[in-house]
């Protein structure tokens, strides 16, 4: 089996136009692939963040309140009874 000339270029210009999309398919593939990386990172971050300010916050108040309860419930000195 021979191919024809024309034949011959018609795979030669299929193949390479194969060659080249696959190389953009690849290439879209890692901008999308490194693109989800690093929102989701950015999203995990703010989410960590987030959950450490709330939890410092939530620390304040329950001290607060338990120095309150300290305070209310210490025993009267001699010179208040």
């Amino acid at each position: 089996m021979t191919l024809s000339p024309a034949t011959f270029s018609a795979l030669l210009v299929l193949f390479s136009t194969g060659l080249s999309s696959c190389a953009e398919v690849k290439e879209a593939g890692r901008t999308i692939g490194h693109t989800t990386r690093n929102v989701t990172r950015e999203i995990g971050h703010g989410t960590r963040d987030a959950a450490k300010e709330i939890g410092h916050g939530t620390r304040r108040v329950v001290n607060s309140i338990g120095q309150e309860t300290k305070d209310t419930m210490a025993p009267l000195s001699d010179d208040e009874q």
